[in-house]
């Protein structure tokens, strides 16, 4: 499986391309593979797909073109896991042997790492080798361009590092053409004409080298009006000089360990073959870094089997008569064919010595490993890695059996489930062995010779027991054990479950786990293991619990499939010792304790199939009573919420409190939570969006909107638009269906704010409008403040400035009658700000110190911040840039402590302002690129597009002239998809607060 976007878009699956239906299946693979391993968003999706206005119903077209390219990519033979759905998107799953990006990625860094300049050079050949022309050259799309120049420059800045590295490496007559070649291509780039003159000069062409000079001077100067750079000019007047320090240095040997990229993958532009005039400097074949050694550990407590032992070890032995190539240990679950496979292969390594390959094929998983994927892997462990792995299977099995000639290695295949999964894998070398485990006979298999593994004998049971339990607590009750071992029937796997209950219960005499076990319709439930189904076994565990751990598991079923704290069955139940019940379930093995979170605290959890039993035990239930222990459930979330908001750094989103029950958790419990609340909501994450939706699919409209609302103040922190959004409009559909306005109100809100972030001003300005006219329609004052403060953003950004001052003084006019002071801090920064756009620098000091001085009493140290980031532009509009450059450290310092990234982009952003206004072109483009950074990765397009116009800018300053065009083109590409998005024509200002 291959798929490929450095170049015409590719997607190959057992040796045959993948027909795509249509440009949209194309679009939603390229959008997908170039943000591999992560989420890509609908909102990223539906841009992707329409480069104009997206119709209404684009979600849906979205999903149909997904839905289709999975399909054709799963009837190619593609596993259905490829592309997977997760909360607000698609997410691809590739490894950097399947997709050329991340292969390019990968070799980029280890140049990086490297610390021997032959070895960067040899990774960045690698690299360059993944590119087959222009990225994405067939897929038409603005969204997609935009990152195709991104990757593009990438590859230029990647070919042009390479080829100065190798010209410092004395290869100046190799890299001649390349340079050559890409001058033309970057026709303004002084660096490469720099290198190739260098390159020439060492070659003895000094003429040449010297023309190079003169054609770029006069195409500076007749199509830019301007001279070389000093640099250029001084390189230049050396030439002339023959400076002896120009001098190239001893020519740097061919890598042997480096094989060459196939015939199929060669890159653009390769250095000059030599091989003809240094025959010394021939590459060798790969060279692999033996032994490997990767056999699991062993069992420390391994007993008996030695029959078995013996066995394999007669079969392995290469001078024994019957010695077997292949030997496959056959047995049933828990007999314990990998501890033997295991133990057997580490006493067999002496006979090994080129060392041990492990390789596990995960055949009773849900999801068997591909043959292919392993060989790869087997082949990685070789030292033979990226483009260097063929794409077919049988390329690859050729390639494995290729190496292990001549080599003598054993191979251990771990849980195989056929034949076609193992056959692949076989050295084929008479010097080499193959163990293999597995639940059923692999007769297919050429001269394999099979063990069938039963279960331990009586004395190697009690010695395992004994060995594990302690051999005190066995010699007091010696009957009790032997009484235990027999319930176990010597099951290896249920011997350790039955001595791991005992370990952690030290307390327990034997007696107890005996009486525990010796009734057969407890002992599946205590042992876990068993030809019973699971709702069987849920089912005769059900009968031997208490009523109130039966209610508790149907209960917690209806929570959802959720990770969830210990607390939970308490108001489940309505009772205080709800964990005491919680361990009865732990105990019957029908809740698992997964975890101990960040916070110290134990996580529950069911597995599916268990949690589908307690839903259908539950649905005999009152509708009333389990709706009611939801709501104690989700009103002590609701009380956490507004717990850990209120101890965030000041936010103007929370809500005030509406009608919806809340419900405490004792104080101490509390306390321990909310010791850290940032922590506390990053553990909640996914469990506070699962208490919206089953608010909404309970009709609890009231509870759903407040749960959202008080979870906005962390999504703006945390910049986790899709989360806000996702469940903003869960609730938001509730309390519209319910008539609940001041929630709606409250909802649309937070949406419009969350439109602004993104650079959706059409619809913030729709939201916002809606959100006002509710506030007033029900008296709500404070949320009418910050809606219209909001929709002030707008204006200004969109460059309404007699609007936007409007707005902003009849916020404030309403904050300051209502009495709350956080808006009014925030608010008489923002008309600092329009004063300072004003001119009136006087009047905009005046706000500002205001802004400060609340902000300080009210302790809010991230408004504090925000005011001192604003308070920097007047500074620096005064021409005093140390004030504003000690205003934003200060600002900077407490962002990052925060982990507030995008505030802490706009300070970065401010920074490299005002170091170009110094003309200090180093500092200022560390700045605005790690802004960039930021803004691109939270989806600002308009701050980023800003930050590569300033960068742009710079660069033109500095004679970069080739730089400064991507720059500002990069930015000009960004201001125009802002402009479709909200059908204006005129780039936006920045839209930072």
């Amino acid at each position: 499986m291959k798929f490929g976007l450095l170049g015409p878009l590719h997607a190959q699956i057992a040796e045959r391309a993948v027909q795509l239906n249509g440009p949209r299946q194309a679009k939603m693979l390229a959008a997908l593979l170039i943000d591999a391993n992560r989420i890509v968003t609908m909102e990223r999706l539906v841009a992707v797909m329409w480069d104009s206005a997206a119709p209404a119903t684009a979600v849906r077209q979205v999903q149909d073109a997904v839905s289709g390219l999975r399909r054709n990519l799963v009837a190619c033979g593609a596993p259905r896991s490829l592309i997977s759905t997760r909360r607000g998107g698609y997410e691809m799953h590739l490894t950097p042997a399947q997709l050329d990006l991340l292969e390019f990625e990968h070799e980029r860094q280890l140049a990086g790492r490297s610390a021997a300049p032959l070895d960067t050079a040899v990774a960045l050949r690698r690299a360059l080798s993944c590119w087959r022309g222009n990225a994405l050259v067939d897929v038409s799309s603005r969204v997609l361009e935009i990152d195709a120049a991104r990757l593009n420059e990438r590859r230029a800045a990647t070919h042009k590092e390479c080829l100065a590295v190798e010209l410092d490496l004395g290869r100046h007559r190799e890299v001649i053409d390349e340079l050559t070649d890409l001058l033309r291509e970057h026709p303004y780039d002084e660096d490469v004409a720099q290198h190739l003159m260098v390159a020439l000069y060492r070659c003895g062409r000094q003429g040449e080298a010297l023309q190079v000079y003169e054609r770029l001077r006069r195409t500076l100067a007749d199509e830019l009006g301007v001279d070389p750079t000093p640099a250029l000019q001084a390189l230049h007047q050396r030439i002339l000089t023959g400076d002896p320090a120009l001098t190239a240095p001893d020519p740097a040997p061919a890598r042997a360990s480096a094989p060459a990229p196939a015939p199929d993958s060669a890159p653009a532009h390769r250095p000059s073959d030599t091989s003809s005039e240094r025959p010394d400097t021939v590459a060798a074949g790969p060279t692999m870094a033996l032994p490997v050694r990767q056999l699991p550990l062993d069992v420390p407590d391994f007993v008996g089997r030695s029959a078995a032992l013996a066995e394999i070890a007669g079969l392995l032995d290469g001078e024994a008569p019957n010695r077997a190539p292949v030997v496959v240990v056959v047995g049933g679950p828990g007999v314990g064919k990998s501890c033997l496979v295991t133990h057997a292969a580490r006493l067999a390594r002496g006979s090994f010595p080129d060392g041990q390959l492990y390789l596990n094929l995960a055949a009773t998983s849900d999801e068997p490993r591909d043959p292919g994927l392993m060989l790869a892997e087997a082949l990685r462990a070789l030292s033979i890695a990226g483009s260097a792995i063929p794409n077919a299977l049988s390329e690859r099995a050729a390639l494995y059996r290729s190496l292990l000639v001549d080599r003598r290695m054993l191979v251990v295949l771990d849980d195989a489930g056929h034949a076609d999964q193992v056959l692949p894998l076989l050295p084929g070398a008479d010097g080499c062995a193959v163990l293999i485990t597995s639940r059923t006979l692999l007769t297919q298999l050429p001269g394999a010779r099979h063990i069938d593994l039963d279960v331990l004998s009586p004395a190697e049971a009690r010695e395992l027991f004994t060995g594990i339990v302690g051999r005190q607590r066995v010699e007091r009750e010696p009957d009790e054990a032997d009484a235990i071992l027999d319930c176990c029937g010597n099951l290896p796997l249920a011997i350790r479950i039955a001595s791991g209950k005992l370990t952690g219960r030290p307390a327990w005499s034997l007696r107890v786990l005996r009486e525990r076990i010796e009734d057969e319709s407890r002992r599946l439930a205590e042992l876990r293991i068993g030809d019973l189904s699971v709702r069987a076994s849920v089912e005769l565990s059900l009968r031997l619990l208490p009523a109130d751990a039966v209610r508790a598991l149907s209960l917690l079923g209806l929570l959802g499939a959720y990770t969830l704290p210990g607390w939970v069955v308490g108001p489940l139940l309505d009772r205080s010792d709800g964990e005491q019940v919680l361990d009865t379930l732990v105990d019957a093995s029908l809740v698992r304790l997964t975890a101990t979170d960040a916070l110290g605290e134990p996580r529950y959890r069911l597995h599916d199939l268990i949690r589908t039993c307690a839903v259908e035990i539950a649905a005999p239930l009152a509708t009333a009573d389990k709706r009611d222990a939801i709501v104690r459930v989700l009103s002590v979330w609701l009380d956490l919420v507004r717990r850990g908001t209120d101890r965030l750094p000041g936010g103007l989103l929370a809500a005030a409190h509406g009608s919806a029950p809340r419900r405490a958790l004792p104080d101490a419990v509390v306390e321990r939570l909310m010791a850290d609340a940032f922590g506390w909501f990053d553990t909640e994450r996914d469990n506070l969006l699962g208490a919206v939706k089953l608010a909404v699919d309970w009709g609890l409209d009231e509870l759903a909107w407040e749960l959202t609302a008080g979870t906005a103040t962390y999504y703006d922190h945390r910049c986790l638009y899709q989360d806000w959004q996702h469940g903003h409009r869960l609730a938001l559909d509730a309390a519209r269906a319910a008539g609940n306005a001041p929630g709606t109100s409250v909802l649309l809100r937070g949406l419009g704010q969350l439109h602004i972030y993104q650079d959706e001003f059409d619809r913030a300005t729709r939201v916002l409008e809606s959100s006002i006219e509710l506030c007033r329609d029900t008296g709500d004052k404070r949320g009418e403040a910050l809606s219209v403060a909001m929709l002030s953003t707008v204006s200004r950004v969109q460059g309404r400035d007699d609007e936007a001052l409007e707005r902003v003084e009849q916020a404030l006019a309403i904050a300051v009658g209502e009495g709350d002071r956080h808006i009014e801090a925030q608010l008489s920064c923002s008309m600092g700000v329009m004063r300072l756009m004003q001119g009136e620098l006087d009047e905009a000091e005046s706000w500002f110190t205001g802004a400060l001085r609340l902000a300080e009493a009210l302790r809010d140290e991230h408004r504090v911040a925000v005011v001192l980031r604003r308070f920097s532009r007047l500074h620096d509009r005064r021409g005093d840039p140390d004030a504003a450059l000690r205003c934003l450290r200060q600002a900077l310092a407490t962002f990052e402590e925060l982990a507030d990234e995008r505030c802490t982009g706009y300070a970065l952003l401010e920074v490299g302002r005002v170091y170009a206004g110094q003309n200090d072109r180093d500092r200022a483009g560390r700045a605005l690129e790690r802004a960039a950074g930021l803004f691109h990765r939270h989806g600002d397009l308009q701050d980023e597009a800003t930050c590569w116009q300033l960068i742009g800018d710079l660069d033109a300053a500095a004679g970069v002239h080739d730089s400064a065009s991507q720059h500002r083109e990069r930015a000009g590409m960004l201001w125009q998809a802002i402009g479709e998005m909200n059908q204006t024509v005129d780039p936006a200002r920045p839209s930072s607060p």
